[in-house]
């Protein structure tokens, strides 16, 4: 490529992690290389609409009062696959006004999709930038839509061979059909079990269960993100996170230094490691990088944390979660597609630890995806 490649950033979206997302975009557009790169950004609002920002996405943050978000505009931008006139750039961006004239705002080459739950990061947006053409970072259609289902995400870790701690799945129809039944092969498990929405992210609707009395409501509170709930066991270990990039040239993925979230105890504390200890209390938790473990254990954790990724077909950008235990075992727990990527978040710390800083970081993500033909590969 001759021209100064130019990136699609998205950020917001239409699931529960919106604000999440824009907090991610703001870490991102501060950092990224504008030497190298050409960058033009594009909000997409609670209901799908996208649109030129309204105020300038590097202002958001956790620390007002409300979450931040993606304002709605008279006109919306989208995506047209071929770009017109001389540009040799693979798509188009058109912003459409309401009035029905349209105003060309240029030609992309790659998309940064720092987007996470559905609409975004569960393979749809993929197949949007798949049929215009588009090279994206991070997971294509399939893994990305394994990776954002938690049932799914634990069948192909176990026909990997790697280990997951027991669990239910209860989906639309189940409940519908015979909430009986789904309940009482809940109750098979051992308490405390999670509660969690099959496909979101970030703790969004998750609740600890330490009596099954609580758990109508805490399958309520999942169903509100998510009709298909998944109900794990609680496994008693440290949280170990490890990040993994991709590489070029049909080589290996890499693994990063280990990462470890420690959750307070105290009079405010958090049952797990919930979106207010992730993001909003400060106090809540440490991420400490890296993880203090036996080396055997550490390279044990970063092998499986690529078969993991391995296993979903992953490309670019993925970070495992696992648990170690008091025995002596490693337990995945799930991969995060396109994990929070703010700069104290705990995907660039860990690669931060293994030597990559975070502008390097999303400079090595873009090349990945300017590297990486766009459909069958």
């Amino acid at each position: 490529m001759t021209t100064t490649p130019r990136i699609l950033v998205l950020y917001g979206g239409q699931s529960s992690e919106h604000s999440v997302s824009c907090v991610t975009a703001a870490g991102v557009l501060g950092a990224i290389d504008t030497n190298r790169f050409e960058v033009v950004e594009v909000g997409i609002t609670a209901t799908g609409q996208w649109t030129r920002p309204v105020i300038d996405p590097r202002s958001y943050s956790f620390s007002g009062d409300q979450l931040p978000r993606v304002e709605p505009t008279e006109s919306t931008v989208a995506l047209h696959s071929g770009a017109s006139g001389s540009s040799e750039r693979s798509a188009e961006l058109i912003e459409i006004h309401p009035d029905g004239t349209t105003t060309s705002l240029g030609g992309v080459d790659v998309v940064l999709p720092l987007l996470h739950g559905p609409h975004g990061e569960d393979g749809t947006l993929q197949g949007l930038l798949e049929l215009a053409g588009l090279p994206y970072v991070g997971a294509g259609v399939l893994a990305s839509a394994v990776g954002m289902d938690k049932h799914f995400m634990k069948l192909a870790f176990q026909a990997a061979g790697l280990k997951v701690g027991p669990w239910e799945t209860i989906t639309a129809r189940q409940w519908a059909q015979d909430p009986e039944a789904a309940l009482e092969r809940v109750k098979r498990l051992s308490l405390p079990v999670f509660v969690k929405p099959a496909r979101a992210g970030s703790s969004v609707g998750i609740t600890r269960v330490d009596d099954f009395a609580q758990l109508d409501q805490a399958l309520e509170t999942a169903r509100k993100h998510d009709l298909k709930v998944v109900v794990e066991e609680g496994i008693d270990g440290r949280e170990i996170e490890c990040g993994v990039l991709g590489s070029r040239g049909g080589q290996p993925a890499r693994a990063s230094l280990l990462g470890e979230i420690v959750v307070h105890d105290g009079a405010e504390s958090h049952q797990f490691y919930d979106f207010t200890a992730k993001y909003t209390d400060d106090a809540a938790a440490d991420l400490s990088c890296p993880a203090d473990l036996p080396a055997e254990i550490t390279e044990e954790i970063r092998r499986q944390a690529i078969i993991a990724f391995d296993a979903l077909d992953g490309e670019g950008i993925s970070r495992a979660d696992f648990f170690y235990t008091r025995d002596g075992e490693v337990v995945i727990n799930e991969v995060n597609t396109m994990p929070g990527f703010t700069p104290i978040s705990m995907y660039p710390q860990m690669w931060r630890a293994s030597g990559i800083e975070y502008r390097e970081l999303i400079t090595e993500l873009i090349e990945l995806a300017l590297d990486r033909p766009v459909g069958l590969r």
